[in-house]
């Protein structure tokens, strides 16, 4: 799922896939325009449901506007909390 979202002040993108944490699978999900356009891509592994706020802070506390992040989920029920951590409500992923 793409997102644009707004936490405190920060804007920023994020993509949030169920997959292995795999850093190589990044650009399956990511296109490739965000990576020509200023601004880093943040990457990171959720691998339990009760992980995701911490991943969530960890990864926006070292963003910048313009940078994008990129949540690479083990499991629907991480998926799903990453998902709500980001302020969206979801359905279940597609397999």
């Amino acid at each position: 799922m793409v997102l644009d979202v707004t936490i405190e002040e920060l804007q920023f993108r994020a993509y949030v896939v169920v997959s292995e944490p795999d850093i190589d699978r990044v650009a399956d999900f990511v296109p490739k325009e965000q990576f020509e356009q200023d601004g880093d891509v943040h990457v990171a592994a959720i691998y339990e449901e009760q992980d995701a706020r911490e991943q969530v802070q960890d990864i926006t506390f070292n963003m910048n506007p313009g940078d994008a992040a990129v949540f690479l989920c083990v499991n629907p029920a991480a998926y799903l909390a990453a998902l709500e951590e980001l302020g969206q409500a979801a359905a279940e992923p597609a397999d």
